[in-house]
């Protein structure tokens, strides 16, 4: 190997995406991937890798268990197996590699995306698993993530005078490849009566607070408060795609917003617009074009409008979206592994140029 020894540990969605850009950066050599499906042990990585349909060429590592991240000498690891429904597993795992001496990055942890904000009982062990293995951990994705921290904090950058900074994601959820999140996680296609797990009580307040509390602290605004509120409509008629059918009076779009709130303004605001079908509520904001968008919406002087359309996977929007999540903490790694041992965030990890991916040309893929 020529470059650094990394790991990728899931071969879902996510982790299709990471094995993708460690295999893509100059820098990185994939070393393993971690599986955690007996029928997935010795396929190669780029079989695991390819979209459906897609012809492979083989790169000559196959998946295997966590055994190999030692046995393979891993500087670091791409943590992308699933944390929403095994959240104690995930972190769990994460702190086995970083008391092994393995940094790692990873969007599976939603409670350390802002460690300043996470709960003492979560950071405290991530702290101590660093300090035992002199490692390296950085948590963030697209949205939570660059959606709303870096992006929102260029485009801040860019403004005299500001009176709200709101980050968007707009997205139809019939182009996501994850049925079961979509059903049972966002809850479309559930009777109303029905709150789905990702917007709780509490819980978008938990997953996005914290980028809420990073940008109030990066803008230099003294938060009195976070709040959320939600709001639910039905189909009307029976909607039907890849995933089956979707019935009429069900869950059909759902609309949340955890807001920074400041006296009676409120500055700061995530914003997600989720539909099932691009036919439903089509009075919420819409994404610019397609499936779905990450926008930045800047109102002050002068007002900016920061739109990026991701596209991965043969023009898949949800697949772009993993894929420029992937490649922000994949990037990260030859920075984090000069850096002293801890937990870090976005506010931390500079953007990387994409120095050496520039295809045809000299020192390029």
């Amino acid at each position: 190997m020529m470059g650094t020894p990394v790991g990728v540990w899931g071969t879902g969605n996510m982790g299709r995406a990471a094995i993708r850009a460690v295999l893509g950066h100059p820098q990185l050599d994939l070393a393993t991937v971690v599986t955690s499906s007996a029928d997935k042990v010795g396929v190669d990585a780029a079989v695991l890798a390819a979209s459906s349909g897609a012809a492979a060429e083989p790169v000559g590592v196959g998946a295997s268990g966590r055994e190999s991240v030692l046995e393979a000498g891993c500087a670091a690891v791409a943590y992308m197996a699933s944390g929403d429904v095994r959240p104690d597993d995930a972190a769990a795992d994460v702190q086995w590699c970083l008391s092994q001496g393995v940094t790692v990055v990873t969007p599976s942890l939603y409670a350390l995306y802002d460690p300043d904000s996470a709960p003492a009982e979560v950071l405290a062990p991530m702290h101590d698993a660093c300090r035992q293995g002199s490692s390296r951990l950085f948590v963030s994705g697209v949205d939570p993530g660059w959606g709303n921290d870096v992006l929102a904090l260029f485009a801040s950058g860019l403004c005299h005078s500001i009176t709200e900074v709101r980050s968007q994601e707009i997205f139809d959820y019939s182009t996501y490849d994850q049925e079961f999140s979509v059903r049972e996680l966002v809850g479309m296609g559930k009777p109303m009566h029905e709150v789905p797990p990702m917007v709780a009580p509490g819980v978008p307040t938990m997953v996005w607070g914290g980028q809420v509390r990073m940008l109030a602290r990066a803008l230099e605004v003294e938060l009195d408060a976070v709040e959320e509120s939600l709001e639910r409509v039905a189909l009307d008629d029976e909607v039907t795609n890849a995933m089956g059918s979707f019935a009429a009076g069900t869950q059909g779009a759902l609309r949340f917003e955890v807001k920074g709130v400041v006296g009676d303004r409120t500055p700061i605001v995530i914003e997600h617009v989720t539909r099932i079908d691009p036919s439903v509520a089509p009075q919420w904001p819409q994404p610019a074009s397609g499936a779905g968008s990450h926008r930045v919406v800047i109102e002050g002087e002068p007002r900016l409008e920061v739109t990026i359309e991701a596209e991965a996977e043969g023009g898949n929007r949800a697949a772009g979206g993993n894929a420029t999540a992937a490649m922000r903490l994949v990037g990260a790694v030859p920075w984090l592994l000069e850096r002293p041992a801890g937990v870090y965030d976005a506010s931390d990890v500079p953007v990387l140029a994409g120095a050496g991916r520039l295809v045809g040309q000299p020192g390029g893929i």
